[in-house]
């Protein structure tokens, strides 16, 4: 069973900044991709940035030049540093990972969820 635990969510004054990490708990077999979504009050969850196996990173339009994703060299932990923080970027903060826990079991694993909030 694959289990994420994030931490480093709290609260911040608009231009602040916060940082988050999750660690996954156990050894996986392959990972594809690491990263973080989020989802505010009656809106969709949405991708904030993703770093992938080959090392290349996306993130959201909004949140570009802003936000740095990185990974550990076990890649067995994703962090996601947030500079200038924004009113908008107020969400719930998801860590997500793709992979292989198994040679042949593969899914989409969640963490539990992190709040940010961002005050004007």
């Amino acid at each position: 069973q694959v289990q994420l635990v994030e931490s480093g969510g709290g609260l911040v004054q608009a231009g602040g900044s916060l940082s988050l990490s999750c660690t996954v708990s156990q050894t996986m077999y392959a990972i594809i991709a690491m990263g973080w979504y989020r989802q505010a009050p009656g809106m969709q969850r949405e991708l904030v940035a993703t770093v992938n196996r080959g090392g290349a990173t996306n993130y959201a339009d909004s949140v570009k030049g802003r936000f740095t994703v990185s990974r550990d060299g076990a890649k067995t932990t994703v962090y996601l540093q947030m500079n200038s923080l924004k009113p908008e970027d107020t969400a719930v903060y998801y860590c997500n990972v793709q992979g292989y826990v198994t040679i042949t079991e593969h899914g989409s694993y969640w963490g539990q969820g992190t709040q940010v909030t961002v005050s004007s």
